[in-house]
């Protein structure tokens, strides 16, 4: 028996929706190590902000980066679903997909390493 189209839901159904599926991503997000590892750096960045007396800008900025770094992480971990269900054999191309997100994630920790370092220095040493 073949359905019709899926109706799209609209006005509060649909934010109700989104959010739901929202949940749902991060509930799988969650299960990625790669993911808990980032938190728990992300949590003790905080920590030893806390510790060197950062400012409110220097949290407010962290903590969108860490935001980008966890929407980069879902993003690599939806193409890693797909390649694995699309192309379940060893390819070049699959390899090439698998990559370029782990790279995009890898830019991503960088990014916040490297502002995280920016904020103890200039809070150790020159304030």
């Amino acid at each position: 028996m073949q359905e019709g189209p899926i109706r799209k839901k609209t006005g509060f159904r649909h934010f109700l929706a989104a959010a739901t599926y929202s949940a749902g991503g991060a509930r799988r997000l969650i299960g990625e190590a790669a993911f808990r590892q980032e938190v728990a750096a992300f949590l003790a960045t905080l920590a030893v902000f806390a510790l060197v007396g950062a400012t409110a800008l220097h949290y407010a900025a962290m903590t969108l980066l860490f935001l980008l770094m966890m929407a980069f992480e879902a993003i690599n971990t939806a193409i890693e679903e797909i390649v694995d269900r699309l192309s379940p054999e060893i390819s070049d191309m699959a390899r090439h997909a698998k990559d370029l997100g782990s790279f995009a994630c890898f830019c991503m920790i960088l990014a916040n390493g490297g502002w995280a370092a920016y904020v103890v220095i200039v809070s150790l040493f020159f304030q």
